[in-house]
């Protein structure tokens, strides 16, 4: 039997101080595509339209943080293209990569240990348990679920998540975090207006 450690592998990445770069990285070659795509609307041009965010980690930022966004550039569409990402999940200020594994980690620490972890984050308890709900709730009721769960041989124990999809995932394999974070990509886009998943 796997130790919490291990289903929750990816928690260590948190302590890697160039996970940051190496998923803005993923986030740029992720909007150099939508970019090259051009308008999935009308065809034109994308331009930058790049927003600020502010997430936090725990650790402050040194400079401003972008989210990669584009604009069609024909009169009449105008249309706002934002690229998946790995960085950001949703509108949620702190880090995907944060969210994801603090939740993870909801299910299999202690309450100490998850108390420390939240410290060390600087994350409120109920900042956690709202997050938890999310993903017992809105999570498994959105449109993206009931289309992505279908990809699963044996679809992920809605009761654990996320701790069950970083299970199948195996995050504690390198590069697996990040396979988890390009399949929750599509969170954070209007991919599924464009792609007519209801």
């Amino acid at each position: 039997m796997t130790s919490t450690k291990e289903e929750i592998g990816g928690q260590c990445d948190l302590a890697n101080p160039q996970l940051a770069q190496w998923l803005a990285k993923v986030d740029a070659d992720l909007a150099e595509r939508v970019q090259q795509g051009g308008c999935q609307y009308c065809s034109g041009k994308l331009h930058r339209a790049n927003y600020e965010r502010k997430p936090r980690s725990g650790q402050p930022q040194s400079e401003p943080v972008l989210r990669d966004s584009f604009c069609c550039d024909r009169e009449g569409c105008r249309k706002r293209h934002t690229p998946p990402s790995v960085r950001f999940l949703g509108r949620r200020v702190y880090w995907g990569v944060i969210v994801l594994l603090v939740s993870a980690a909801h299910h299999g620490l202690t309450p100490a240990r998850l108390h420390a972890l939240r410290e060390a984050l600087g994350i409120d308890r109920r900042t956690v348990e709202r997050w938890r709900q999310w993903w017992l709730t809105s999570f498994v009721r959105s449109p993206f679920w009931k289309w992505a769960r279908a990809w699963f041989p044996s679809a992920p124990d809605a009761e654990r998540l996320p701790l069950s999809l970083a299970q199948v995932f195996q995050i504690q394999r390198p590069g697996h975090l990040l396979a988890l974070l390009q399949f929750l990509g599509p969170l954070t886009t209007g991919w599924l207006a464009r792609e007519g998943v209801e």
